[in-house]
């Protein structure tokens, strides 16, 4: 559990920051889309965070 939240942190800032900066690159440039996009972010690190953390497990 450890593991995942530590790469949890990283992943969920780093695809909520992509996110987010391809929002505002398509032109919402408003609070909603931009806070929506970064949520979205956050959301979708959640499962690849899972499964960074297993494969490292698994290789270590």
């Amino acid at each position: 559990m450890g593991l995942f939240l530590l790469v949890y942190i990283f992943l969920g800032a780093t695809l909520a920051g992509s996110f987010m900066v391809a929002a505002l690159t398509a032109g919402y440039a408003t609070m909603t889309p931009v806070l929506y996009s970064s949520l979205a972010g956050f959301i979708v690190a959640i499962p690849v965070a899972w499964f960074v953390a297993k494969k490292i497990r698994e290789n270590a």
